[in-house]
């Protein structure tokens, strides 16, 4: 290899999935996302019923224990 050449590797998946993510938003528009997000709510709605998005809606202030870090003790 000569002075400047980079030895070519293989793409990672989070570079193809950016890669591909920034061609879908340069051809179809960020309006593109909202719509196929309004389908998926619209479709876990009619699967999953009002009563899971008010369960979704209480955990939503909730803080989250990472999965790692060890239980809290009981004061």
């Amino acid at each position: 290899m000569s002075d400047g050449e980079e030895k070519k590797r293989p793409m990672t998946l989070a570079e193809a999935g950016r890669k591909g993510g920034e061609k879908v938003k340069k051809e179809r528009g960020l309006g593109f996302y909202a719509e196929i997000g309004r389908k998926g709510g619209r479709r876990v709605a009619e699967s999953h019923g009002p009563e899971f998005y008010a369960e979704i809606g209480r955990k939503g202030g909730e803080s989250r224990r990472h999965p790692t870090e060890p239980e809290p003790e009981d004061e």
